[in-house]
């Protein structure tokens, strides 16, 4: 038996979308410890999958069914890849699907490895990630599954750019250019509203290309200012509040490329969920990740507590149900043994 487990990311954000640019993308953000997708996995001749009982995260429109079919499609392509017979695979735990947290990244990378471990194979899953159709434009879930912490992505080259996705597998993973172990005592506050998925797929691919092809060139100057100078800084000497304000900034200049995509800086009500825990003194800054509805809160291990009842008043304020977690930062990659 073999298993990989893996925890979400946060997504901060990109630092370009525009084609006047030279790299394209360049995505920042970060490891988290919780919550986890857990798959077992064993030799066999054939794919075949069962979902756990309780292994499904709990979220609008989210099924055993629609997962278990995600956990076989990964598992179809690894095991072609890895040129192997099969595998009978067990999803023990799961992420938020399409929530901003990097469902389809850890559940596609987790899939691929306890595979490739059931079998004594190589894992190279970042050579491997576009044929799973991951990694396309950020790279930080493939960061992240490898080594943890704080990551920023060097993007693409510009004049690769096409209107139409390319099919899977022609791409490369975007390198990492900066990575950072998170200081032991920062904390995380995750705000998950009840509401409709963030956005994926062809919806996703139509709206990324829309928001480049407009996309105003300035604000990537701006980004790559707060970028160099206040979110490398503050990551590399552990200031947690200044992390908090500069990453929040990068969040809300995305949103301005974003705006006609989603309907504001932030999705609704994902905004609302936002203004409510800036105005508290526990969170050093919020956001959305991706493209949400996941909000996040950067704090500390003495504000935690505090920081998960502001998030409790976010929901609240923006009138809806959801989910509140405070978790700590992954300073290591994925959990794979047998």
């Amino acid at each position: 038996m073999a298993y990989a487990s893996a925890g979400a990311r946060l997504h901060f954000g990109f630092c370009n979308l525009s084609l006047s640019h030279e790299r394209l993308y360049g995505a920042l953000g970060v490891a988290l410890a919780a919550p986890r997708v857990t798959v077992e996995a064993t030799p066999a001749e054939t794919v075949s999958v069962t979902v756990a009982a309780d292994s499904v995260a709990d979220g609008p429109g989210v099924t055993a069914d629609a997962v278990r079919a995600d956990v076989r499609e990964y598992a179809s392509a690894a095991v072609d890849l890895l040129d192997v017979p099969g595998a009978t695979l067990t999803l023990r735990a799961s992420l938020p699907r399409h929530a901003g947290l990097g469902s389809g990244t850890q559940l596609a990378a987790t899939t691929f490895a306890a595979v490739a471990e059931a079998h004594g194979r190589d894992l190279a899953f970042r050579q491997h990630a576009p044929a799973l159709g991951r990694g396309g434009r950020s790279g930080i879930g493939v960061a992240a599954f490898e080594a943890g912490g704080f990551v920023l992505d060097a993007g693409h080259p510009t004049a690769r750019f096409t209107t139409d996705r390319p099919a899977d597998g022609e791409w490369t993973v975007p390198p990492v250019a900066a990575r950072h172990p998170v200081p032991d005592d920062w904390r995380f506050l995750v705000v998950r509203p009840d509401v409709e998925p963030g956005r994926s797929g062809d919806v996703e691919d139509a709206a990324m290309r829309s928001a480049v092809e407009r996309a105003d060139p300035a604000l990537a100057d701006r980004i790559a200012g707060i970028v160099t100078r206040r979110v490398l800084p503050a990551v590399a000497t552990g200031r947690t509040e200044a992390f908090g304000a500069a990453v929040e900034e990068v969040g809300r200049l995305n949103g301005a490329w974003y705006a006609d995509e989603q309907g504001g800086v932030y999705r609704p009500p994902v905004g609302d969920v936002v203004a409510s825990l800036t105005a508290s003194s526990a969170v050093f800054g919020a956001g959305q990740s991706s493209w949400g509805p996941a909000v996040y809160g950067v704090t500390d291990a003495d504000h935690a507590e505090a920081a998960a009842a502001a998030g409790e008043r976010a929901l609240a304020a923006a009138g809806v149900d959801g989910r509140v977690s405070v978790v700590r930062a992954a300073n290591e990659g994925a959990r794979i043994d047998e």
